[in-house]
């Protein structure tokens, strides 16, 4: 319903970037104001007040909203927004910037992508065009390739929402769709967005299981933002999210592998990191044995077949007897009419 303004005063008639100018200067210069405080200070209706919050919030100012004590909503900047210097690059920063937007192809149809096309936009609105046309020969030097790639743009509203709730520290309501089950409702408080492997996870405490968890992000069917506010322990890491996991999934305590990789393919395990504690031991045939404590087969056997017929599983002999089982489960297969 649209506020009444008082009798005898007269609506004041600016423009809306007047307007504008004057919401900022009054949020600006107080702890925050609530929409009536603005209708009645601007002199406009609740609806032209919300239509030019949000026009603030695009325009890429740090925005937020509290629920008060007594239900009032009050929209502040972060504190001490306005002493922030101007952001500048040089040019070499430039074009990091634009090496690292062609690696982003798996953000596209997501509110992220709308986002860095903003960044970019702003960027060429203070750049020459000679310096923009410099700038995207150089971006054209770097072109990745993506094999796998996940399509988000179904999860275009449930990532907003999970940006604004990483943002502003909100609880959230998730509805979540287990690999080959039935829907289910988590209440999370939503820590770190997570990119492995081309694909999105959420992390954070879930409630239900009073526990760190993570969530794939196109398995969550919809996401209901709760007014209720959380905060990040001190002692949080996100390693705490995956645990002892070679990969994701934190699967069984963690144990000490040993595998054979074959002169074939030494050179491709040797320029690679594959755990942070890994260690390599060079053979005199030119193959290598790499060593690491992990947890969750599931994972390192996906991996490990990668590599076949150039691996092999030395240690422990639980995990040998699996990638045994897993090859002649292979060959039946292959076998099968």
């Amino acid at each position: 319903m649209e506020s009444k303004r008082k009798p005898g005063r007269v609506a004041k008639k600016y423009s809306q970037a007047a307007r504008l100018l004057d919401l900022i200067r009054i949020l600006e210069s107080r702890r925050g104001a609530t929409v009536p405080e603005l209708v009645e200070e601007c002199q406009v209706t609740r609806r032209t007040v919300y239509r030019d919050l949000q026009t603030i919030i695009d325009s890429g100012y740090p925005l937020v909203n509290e629920r008060q004590s007594d239900g009032q909503v009050l929209y502040s900047f972060i504190s001490g927004f306005s002493r922030m210097p101007p952001i500048t690059f040089s040019l070499e920063e430039l074009m990091t910037l634009y090496l690292c937007r062609g690696q982003l192809e798996f953000l596209h149809g997501t509110p992220f992508q709308d986002d860095l096309e903003a960044v970019f936009s702003r960027i060429h609105s203070n750049l020459p065009p000679r310096s923009v046309a410099h700038l995207e020969r150089i971006a054209e030097a770097s072109v990745p390739r993506f094999n796998g790639l996940k399509d988000y743009s179904g999860q275009y509203q449930q990532l907003t929402s999970l940006r604004q709730a990483l943002l502003q520290q909100r609880r959230c309501l998730i509805c979540y769709r287990p690999a080959q089950r039935q829907p289910q409702q988590y209440v999370v408080d939503p820590y770190t967005l997570l990119f492995y492997k081309n694909g999105l996870y959420i992390g954070g405490y879930a409630h239900k299981r009073n526990a760190l968890r993570l969530f794939a992000i196109e398995r969550i069917e919809s996401v209901v933002l709760q007014d209720d506010r959380f905060e990040v322990p001190e002692d949080y890491r996100v390693e705490m999210l995956t645990g002892t996991a070679f990969g994701l999934i934190d699967e069984g305590d963690a144990q000490k592998l040993k595998l054979a990789f074959s002169a074939d393919v030494a050179h491709l395990v040797r320029e690679r990191i594959w755990h942070p504690e890994q260690q390599i031991e060079e053979q005199n045939d030119g193959s290598l044995i790499l060593s690491f404590c992990a947890s969750g087969d599931k994972e390192i056997l996906a991996w490990l077949y990668s590599f076949i017929p150039h691996v092999k599983v030395l240690a422990p002999s639980s995990l040998n007897e699996q990638f045994i089982a897993g090859l002649q489960s292979c060959l039946a297969f292959q076998r099968a009419e």
